[in-house]
């Protein structure tokens, strides 16, 4: 929570970054997208956080796919954009906070990893997953992964 509102203070009326993993393979000719459950409210999430010290943010990307989802990939690309969600801080308490989402080649899913028994995690087709979340820009960016 400290660390949070440290954030929040920095920011000084500037939206706080995280760096999230936009995370795809191909199955049946299809695009599908890996989501995750938030640990806070269960809602379908792309796995992201905070940056890293001494780490790019597509690092920092590649990096909690694997610590949320268990995502064994590479970086597929630049970013593909950013969306802006509500960081709950606690107590009822939130903040604007905005995610570089970078692309991420899931060769396989790990059955085992750091946070497993946290988060839920699921593979969709893109305009299934567009419809899941609940930030609009996300799915606006899940739903171009369909042209």
């Amino acid at each position: 929570m400290e660390h949070k509102l440290a954030l929040l203070r920095a920011a000084e009326g500037a939206e706080p970054v995280q760096f999230g993993a936009l995370c795809t393979r191909r199955k049946a000719g299809a695009v599908e997208v890996l989501l995750i459950t938030s640990r806070d409210t269960g809602r379908w999430v792309v796995p992201k956080g905070w940056a890293m010290p001494g780490r790019s943010g597509a690092e920092a990307a590649v990096i909690e796919a694997w610590e949320e989802a268990g995502v064994v990939g590479a970086l597929g690309g630049p970013s593909t954009g950013s969306f802006v969600y509500q960081k709950m801080l606690g107590i009822g308490l939130s903040m604007p906070c905005r995610v570089q989402l970078y692309p991420v080649r899931v060769e396989r899913l790990a059955a085992d990893w750091p946070e497993k028994g946290q988060r839920r995690r699921k593979w969709f087709r893109v305009q299934k997953a567009a419809k899941l979340v609940r930030e609009p820009e996300l799915a606006a960016l899940l739903r171009a992964l369909a042209r």
